[in-house]
């Protein structure tokens, strides 16, 4: 079972959030203050934080360095506030990801599902029809020479590279494609990422071999394997 830290000082809304949490299959440790977050930080591993930026004794720029130092783990902020100046600040501090409140609670299942995703993946090297793509680095080459993707682009492959063996609707793919640059993303624009995509690394876009579609369903990878 993967375990959540939650660091959130309101509590209807840590209450809510651990509900949600353990429905979906994980455990989940609730910390109300910065205090708490640091006794809890030494005392158990964690496979994931989301860390609410203002809490009672203090913000969670900090507490986020702690957790990025101590497990190495991700990070998602939960944050009342949008501005640009703190999710620049966040995302510069190491933070994998940020959550604007009021957030829908299916957009907050997917974002940490694609969190854990790439943080279990960040140790491969995937390979492909040529195509090389290094998580740990974010390079991406082809043939020996290295690909220049778009953010989005980006996360749409590594959402493929995640999911080897899926059959990936369309709906699926929007849940994933969360952009931290607050690009939106609909269902005719997600056509657009993937033609452009395939234009990047396929030999022959026109005759895919590396995101395969599937008539009637959406996509899938095509064969695929990671190497250390």
């Amino acid at each position: 079972m993967k375990e959540i830290f939650l660091i959130e000082d309101d509590h209807a809304i840590a209450r809510n959030l651990t509900r949600l949490l353990q429905g979906e299959g994980y455990g989940v440790a609730h910390a109300p203050t910065c205090r708490e977050a640091r006794a809890l930080l030494s005392q158990k591993r964690f496979d994931l934080a989301l860390v609410d930026i203002s809490l009672s004794d203090g913000n969670g720029f900090p507490l986020c360095t702690e957790i990025k130092a101590a497990q190495h783990i991700p990070v998602i902020f939960l944050t009342a506030s949008g501005d640009e100046s703190s999710v620049v600040t966040g995302l510069n501090l190491g933070a994998d990801d940020y959550v604007i409140k009021p957030f829908r609670p299916r957009e907050l299942v997917a974002r940490i599902g694609a969190a854990l995703r790439k943080n279990s993946r960040a140790g491969s090297v995937f390979e492909i029809q040529g195509l090389q793509a290094d998580p740990s680095s974010g390079v991406v080459r082809k043939g020996g020479k290295e690909l220049f993707l778009s953010a989005l682009e980006y996360r749409l492959l590594l959402v493929f590279l995640s999911n080897p063996k899926s059959i990936l609707t369309r709906g699926k793919l929007l849940d994933e494609l969360w952009d931290a640059a607050g690009e939106f993303v609909n269902d005719n624009t997600l056509t657009v990422y993937i033609k452009r995509l395939r234009e990047k690394i396929e030999d022959d876009p026109s005759s895919p071999k590396i995101i395969l579609t599937v008539r009637g369903t959406g996509y899938r990878l095509g064969d695929a394997h990671a190497a250390e």
